[in-house]
């Protein structure tokens, strides 16, 4: 896919409070989902909770030592027992011994905030900072390898994962987004809670990767540790996240590894399927960009479970 070169100096973002559009959510996985083994468990005392986000866990009866964690974000209308159900995850930790933490969205119409200063802020008190406390949790009560802990969502849930790996990167080794937005791109300028962004939906927020890295780096103060590798997946036929939100995402993330956007290491058509397209920057961040594909790209599980290294 071509950049889009006609990029202002500044960041357009131009929030408003408007009700979430009414759209589906196309929760299908690349093969047909066996019932997970387990059932869903919700936890209510994971520690401090501003926010009153929900917390649901997987933990399959057959838990590797020192246990990896997945971070698995739903969509707007979607649940946690919706993603668990649609999601290919708990399926995988039954094979594979992992944890699968599944929060959920305590909003009407249950987008994610994306939008508040504090959702976009280091231990600010939101939604963030509630799923940061959910992994903080789930290392302690079964003794988590704290090296492999990873983030993943859908359309709200791919903002929130985005979100998540800009204001905890110390907690998160990778993040694949499917067909989000950047992190910040939904910011309100009236410090509105969880409130529809109508320009960064439409594709019309666009910054340099400067300015798009300063938003990551402005949620996090003073962090110089490590931060996660990122895969970015984006269909050219999204008509709720126009496919810009993937140019404005690439360009955030390559901005914050120093890498330049317009010159990928490796292009791969065709790559992981038919009509996708792979682009590969250096060792921390992928872009696939689909081809016909409307909102949302499907979830690839085994290709997640490759690039998680598990």
């Amino acid at each position: 896919m071509k950049f889009l070169t006609s990029i202002s100096a500044g960041l357009a973002l131009v929030g408003s409070a408007l009700t979430h559009p009414v759209f589906d959510e196309l929760m299908i996985p690349n093969a047909p989902l066996k019932r997970a083994a387990q059932a869903l468990k919700q936890v209510t005392n994971f520690g401090a909770n501003t926010s009153k986000t929900k917390m649901y866990i997987y933990v399959p009866s057959k838990l590797a030592a020192s246990p990896p964690i997945i971070v698995a974000i739903h969509y707007c209308t979607g649940t946690a027992q919706g993603y668990y159900n649609g999601s290919p995850y708990a399926q995988l930790a039954d094979q594979k011994g992992f944890i699968v933490i599944y929060p959920e969205s305590p909003y009407s119409g249950t987008c994610w905030d994306v939008s508040s200063k504090s959702a976009l802020s280091h231990n600010g008190g939101g939604d963030s900072n509630s799923i940061a406390n959910m992994v903080t949790y789930a290392l302690d009560q079964y003794k988590g390898d704290a090296s492999k802990v990873f983030v993943t969502g859908s359309s709200s849930g791919a903002m929130m994962t985005n979100v998540m790996a800009a204001t905890y990167p110390e907690l998160f080794a990778a993040g694949i987004a499917y067909s989000g937005t950047a992190a910040g791109c939904f910011l309100s300028q009236s410090g509105g809670v969880d409130q529809w962004n109508n320009s960064c939906a439409q594709g019309q927020a666009r910054g340099t990767p400067q300015v798009w890295a300063k938003m990551v780096f402005d949620m996090y103060p003073n962090y110089n540790g490590s931060r996660p590798k990122m895969q970015i997946y984006h269909g050219s036929a999204d008509n709720t996240l126009l496919p810009n939100n993937y140019n404005e995402t690439i360009k955030q993330w390559a901005g914050v590894f120093g890498y330049d956007y317009t010159k990928p290491d490796s292009t791969k058509a065709n790559s992981p399927q038919s009509g996708y397209t792979t682009y590969t920057w250096g060792d921390h961040l992928v872009g696939v960009y689909a081809r016909g594909v409307g909102h949302t790209v499907p979830i690839r599980g085994s290709d997640d479970m490759t690039f998680f290294g598990l």
